[in-house]
């Protein structure tokens, strides 16, 4: 059988694999053969082969797998978990502003680094510049890669080969298992860490400072809580403190929340307008989280610190793209729109939500799914939706959940027959049934999961 098995040559001489060569590279061509080939070859050595596929058999397989090499990896998906900000989905949907100056600067030429008015060289910061010192009333912004590039940056810029005081209570670890210790160790400054996990005092803090002092560094703590018996110092006084020692003030705000939150009815987050009001000399903070705009990190404060930062070598690698900064753009123009951003910002608008207006979604969602009760059972419960991307730890949404089960398939492979649709559907995975969220699913993304419920039934019946 394997002296039959045509070879690679005779393959790649086929009509039809002649046709491919106008579609795809003669490289990627040969690799598709080589691989159906062998393929065939270990089939047959295994025993799973009775006859040898013909030339044309094998030349069908190259085009299966050169559609499968040539599939992106990066799929759109259906966010049916309930977390607005999924760190794994992308975080942040941006609004339809920030996709079509997306779209535009991708298409065509822009005055990234061009003063128009001027006509000569500019930095790609003026096009937002202005709109942060409106929004947070700071001197001065940079604009680089992720918050842990401007904590870097800042630290590097700031405080190499000097101390850095932070409160034990606020080395936090971010996604990815990346700690502020070994960010900061990276960016050539000395941690000092100050009292104890609980509990820190400005006293602790008062003790540390010394000659080789070169900022206090605060924390926010964005992605836990901490409660019962604990304290910790208050930006407020180790602004006070820095005047005082003559020592600079940075805040690592992390998830950068530019409207207040409470307004909304959830716990307050530190809104960065107010941070700046305080008098701290840097805060750096996310754009893909509660900003809801792409990813990026800002750092805003004072001239002088953030000019040292701009003049930094590391700013270069750091940069963002004109994607990026476009994005970012348009993302701060609906911020200082005001009341309407509960409507343009998918991430406030799916956090604003309330658990009636997800109940009546989800009512009206189920009542279109048609005759799928002997195969599944879809029934309406109440749940919690979270903020996510680290942002706002502790906010708990109440919601109304999809809650699906079937007496022929398992909690698991329900999930996994919603994620195998031509649109996958990420759901969540509790106790016996598979829960779908819909504050995290656009109106238009409906009939998808419909289309997929239905799959699923048409799954369990056949499973029957």
């Amino acid at each position: 059988m394997l002296r039959k098995l045509p070879s690679v040559e005779a393959v790649l001489q086929s009509e039809l694999i002649a046709a491919l060569t106008d579609r795809y590279s003669r490289p990627l061509v040969v690799s598709a053969v080589r691989e159906a080939v062998a393929g065939e070859r270990n089939r047959i050595m295994e025993g799973g082969r009775t006859e040898v596929s013909s030339t044309a058999e094998i030349a069908g397989l190259v085009t299966e797998i050169l559609e499968a090499k040539m599939r992106r990896s990066m799929r759109r998906v259906v966010n049916a978990t309930g977390v607005v900000l999924h760190t794994n989905l992308g975080r942040a949907l941006l609004a339809a502003s920030a996709v079509e100056a997306l779209a535009e600067a991708a298409t065509h030429y822009t005055n990234l680094e061009y003063d128009l008015a001027r006509g000569k060289r500019s930095t790609r910061e003026i096009h937002v510049e202005r709109l942060v010192r409106d929004l947070t009333g700071a001197e001065a912004c940079h604009v680089v890669n992720n918050n842990a590039g401007a904590v870097l940056l800042a630290l590097n810029s700031l405080a190499e080969g000097r101390e850095v005081v932070v409160s034990r209570g606020e080395l936090v670890e971010i996604g990815g298992s990346f700690r502020l210790p070994e960010v900061m160790a990276k960016s050539g400054s000395k941690l000092v860490e100050v009292g104890t996990t609980n509990r820190t005092t400005a006293r602790d803090y008062e003790q540390a400072i010394g000659k080789d002092t070169a900022v206090l560094l605060k924390v926010h703590k964005s992605n836990f809580k901490m409660t019962g018996f604990v304290s910790e110092v208050s930006l407020e006084e180790l602004v006070e403190m820095g005047r005082r020692k003559k020592v600079l003030v940075m805040e690592d705000l992390g998830s950068g929340a530019m409207i207040d939150f409470s307004l909304l009815g959830l716990p307050g987050e530190p809104v960065v307008a107010d941070r700046v009001a305080l008098g701290v000399s840097a805060v750096t903070f996310s754009c893909d989280k509660l900003l809801g705009g792409p990813q990026a990190g800002l750092i805003v404060g004072e001239k002088g610190p953030v000019k040292r930062m701009k003049e930094n070598p590391l700013s270069r690698a750091l940069r963002v793209d004109k994607l990026s900064m476009a994005a970012l753009e348009a993302t701060l123009l609906e911020i200082l729109s005001g009341p309407r951003v509960r409507q343009t910002m998918p991430s406030v608008r799916m956090i604003a939500e309330t658990a009636e207006e997800v109940r009546k979604r989800s009512e009206s969602l189920v009542g279109r799914l048609g005759p799928v009760s002997d195969a599944l059972s879809v029934t309406i419960v109440e749940g919690i939706s979270q903020v996510g991307g680290g942002a706002l730890p502790g906010a708990d949404l109440k919601t109304w959940l999809i809650s699906v089960t079937s007496a022929s398939l398992d909690e698991n492979a329900i999930e996994s027959a919603l994620r195998e649709g031509p649109v996958p559907v990420v759901a969540r995975i509790g106790k016996g049934a598979v829960y779908l969220d819909l504050r995290t699913v656009l109106t238009e993304e409906e009939p998808v999961v419909v289309d997929a419920l239905r799959r699923v039934a048409d799954v369990a019946r056949r499973k029957r």
